[in-house]
């Protein structure tokens, strides 16, 4: 039997294959395969070089923790602000929970996480999707963090459910009755 030797230290220029983008894209096709952020160690197992050549590209793993959130939550819908902000806000929230769902350990993974850089990507897309009520500040923030809560609530539930669940018709209910109470903040010369 032979072992494969690994070189220790940082990658080689010349070897090509080693980069920020492909040691997150291992991680990311690791946490769906395993339901978790791996560990540096298996990452550089399932990338065949040595842990210590990962923290040449990121400083420490929180810096990796957050390239891999980072690039997951950017892939969520890119709402448009349009009349039609109850359908971009529909399609935001679906994607964002289809992106929970294929990723289960990310909803813990950024509910841990010291930096705010996912949550930036999602705020500013409600943003955008909420935009025709021009919603003031405070009812703003307070809508982002109820459905933001309840998103992060019904993700749990259906990661925690023994058979699998089709978002969409638990999200319709809550989020026709959400919209309504929107729409009723709207400010009066709106």
């Amino acid at each position: 039997m032979s072992v494969k030797e690994r070189k220790r230290g940082r990658p080689m220029a010349s070897a090509g294959q080693l980069s920020r983008e492909v040691i997150v894209d291992k991680a990311k096709e690791l946490m769906c395969i395993e339901g978790k952020v791996p560990s540096i160690r298996k990452l550089a197992n399932g990338l065949q070089v040595d842990a210590m050549a990962i923290y040449h590209y990121f400083e420490n793993k929180n810096a990796l923790l957050e390239a891999i959130t980072l690039s997951l939550i950017e892939a969520i819908y890119q709402p448009e602000a349009s009349q039609q902000w109850q359908a971009e806000l529909k399609q935001l929230s679906l994607s964002y929970l289809g992106l929970l769902q294929q990723y289960p350990g990310l909803l813990e993974t950024m509910l841990a996480m010291t930096t705010d850089g996912p949550a930036a990507v999602f705020i500013e897309r409600f943003q955008v999707a909420v935009t025709p009520l021009n919603l003031t500040d405070a009812t703003l923030k307070n809508s982002l963090d109820l459905w933001v809560d309840y998103l992060h609530g019904l993700a749990l539930a259906v990661n925690c459910a023994h058979d699998a669940h089709e978002i969409e018709p638990l999200l319709e209910g809550p989020l026709k009755f959400y919209m309504t109470a929107l729409e009723q903040m709207r400010p009066l010369n709106s």
